[in-house]
């Protein structure tokens, strides 16, 4: 594998470590994040940009050329437990990161990625397939995620692109910090290495199929997720329909 490839959150922990391994696979890695610091001395181009903003999305499709490969990373989380609690500007901060920063990117990347009939990793996260009571908005946005890329996988395979998903636990990074860091270290709770999380990533580009997510932990392979079905009508003659295509 080798190309141009894009990272979101390159200048975090899995970002970081995922643009490195990019890197040493001999891709041209374009390195995204706010964090500008952050990101130099990674061996990428960086492209300090909010992925939260449409308009950045654009100027930073406007300058890639050959892109064959999207990282769609960047998360944050708000930081509460209480929705009472739940300060606004943090709400929409992890809405506009973590479920703007795909869609956006998504819309902004499709063309690039059509011509090379290339791939979309997304990090979504465990969060997204199950409850997070730590922080319930950081859940809401990873369900979001899957959602959506469950959802658009069909009509962006008939384009030519492939969008896949890798749902990490807990992994060992900066956002955890202070009492949920001292939380899990009590409990003995296993936490992924970023390398563990890019690893999952690496797998998913080679092997993924359109839509599917990949759960990952500690000690394991990562594992398909089977999602279940919900149960179907019960009207006599049509026990087992479902709803033809809609227009959109």
């Amino acid at each position: 594998m080798s190309g141009v490839a894009l990272v979101t959150g390159a200048a975090g922990g899995i970002g970081s470590a995922l643009v490195r391994r990019l890197v040493a696979d001999a891709w041209e890695v374009v390195g995204v994040d706010v964090d500008e610091e952050g990101l130099r001395d990674l061996g990428c181009v960086a492209e300090p940009a909010d992925v939260s903003r449409a308009d950045e999305w654009e100027r930073l499709a406007a300058r890639l050329q050959g892109l064959e490969l999207a990282c769609l990373n960047a998360g944050v989380l708000t930081g509460t437990a209480s929705v009472a609690d739940l300060d606004e500007s943090a709400y929409r901060r992890a809405l506009g990161v973590n479920v703007d920063g795909v869609v956006f990117g998504v819309r902004a990347l499709l063309p690039l990625l059509e011509r090379s009939r290339g791939t979309i990793v997304v990090t979504a996260s465990l969060a997204g397939l199950v409850p997070m009571e730590s922080d319930p908005v950081y859940a809401l946005t990873k369900h979001a995620v899957v959602g959506f890329v469950r959802s658009i996988a069909p009509q962006l395979e008939q384009r030519g692109v492939r969008i896949v998903l890798v749902n990490p636990g807990i992994a060992d990074t900066p956002m955890v910090r202070g009492p949920m860091r001292e939380a899990l270290e009590a409990a003995r709770f296993p936490l992924l290495r970023p390398d563990d999380v890019v690893a999952a990533i690496v797998h998913a580009i080679r092997v993924g199929r359109p839509g599917e997510a990949f759960a990952v932990q500690p000690g394991r392979e990562p594992v398909s997720f089977r999602f279940p079905n919900v149960p179907g009508p019960r009207v006599a003659g049509a026990e087992r329909a479902v709803p033809p295509p809609l227009p959109g």
